[in-house]
């Protein structure tokens, strides 16, 4: 399934003459010379666009439809993919995706957000929105990967934890509360991943690691701009406004200098365009931040994520 943002439409007109002229051409009639030059207009074009996107327009890439998914990292960076379902005490939650895997050949823990592309697969996944038992879920996964010394890979893709009665009337606010405390002293690698969105407390419930990183379109803030807007002017149709002021893209976060440790190049045109090279850069930053991680002892881990996450604040007196 196709999807396109309103930005993009002049590309996708480019895109479509260049198919038509190529389903035009025949050994009487070549068309190569004027297919070449709109797609050098093309290129240049999309460069162009990518260059100049507003806080808006790369939130909306962030929630793109056709962006890589938890389960498309998996099936292109990790093999021997087991899923773990259930948090034995309720059901399982569907929007978190959550189990063991090999990266290079060594076992690890894999755990991420997991939205839909279409409306059933939305509906299923809870729009990637978790449920007390999906954070339950993943922290007894990261509990188990502690148990055997395994490294953790966490993607964070969400609006932000489900706000609806039951999630509330199961503690919600207890169950992400807990991760953050209990992730805060595992004593194995973490590192954590934000693909898309990184929407509040249902982003950090999975994303207190001793590496952070965005991919070069995600976002990452403590409410959404629709949120935001609604809060400060009772009008959720100010979010673009909203997204300027929250200042939430990976450049943004990267330049206060202690939120995030890297930055995700994605291929021209977002990690929608293609997949498999944005799952090559993944793996890469993934193996770098890695390596460095297998070098500290499990305590000095501790240690590194606790200070990592205290140099966030300021305290005045």
């Amino acid at each position: 399934m196709q999807f396109y943002l309103d930005f993009e439409k002049p590309l996708v007109e480019l895109e479509q003459k260049i198919l038509e002229l190529k389903g035009y051409s025949t050994d009487k009639v070549d068309f190569s010379a004027d297919i070449k030059k709109l797609e050098k207009k093309t290129v240049q074009l999309r460069e162009e666009i990518f260059a100049n996107l507003t806080r808006w327009q790369r939130t909306q890439l962030a929630r793109h439809i056709n962006r890589p998914f938890t389960l498309d990292y998996i099936e292109q960076i990790f093999t021997d993919w087991f899923e773990v379902h259930g948090d034995r005490n309720f059901r399982d939650d569907p929007a978190l995706v959550c189990g063991f895997a090999r990266f290079d050949g060594e076992p690890c823990c894999v755990i991420g957000h997991q939205k839909g592309r279409d409306t059933k697969e939305k509906v299923y996944r809870n729009f990637g929105m978790p449920n007390p038992e999906g954070y339950r879920k993943a922290l007894r996964v990261m509990q188990m990967a502690e148990q055997f010394g395994l490294p953790i890979f966490t993607f964070v893709d969400t609006p932000g934890a489900y706000p609806g009665i039951g999630a509330e009337e199961r503690g919600q606010a207890e169950a992400i509360a807990r991760n953050l405390r209990e992730m805060a002293a595992l004593k194995v690698p973490v590192i954590v991943t934000v693909t898309g969105e990184g929407g509040s407390g249902g982003a950090l419930a999975i994303a207190v690691g001793n590496r952070v990183m965005m991919m070069e379109y995600s976002v990452y803030a403590v409410i959404s701009p629709e949120g935001c807007a609604a809060i400060l002017w009772s009008d959720g149709s100010k979010g673009p406004i909203a997204a300027e002021a929250l200042k939430l893209t990976a450049t943004d976060i990267m330049s206060l200098g202690c939120i995030i440790d890297d930055v995700i190049p994605e291929p021209v045109g977002g990690a929608h365009t293609n997949h498999s090279a944005t799952a090559v850069s993944v793996k890469s930053y993934l193996k770098k931040h890695l390596e460095e991680l297998k070098r500290l002892s499990p305590q000095e881990l501790v240690e590194q994520r606790y200070a990592k996450f205290r140099a966030m604040t300021i305290v005045e007196e």
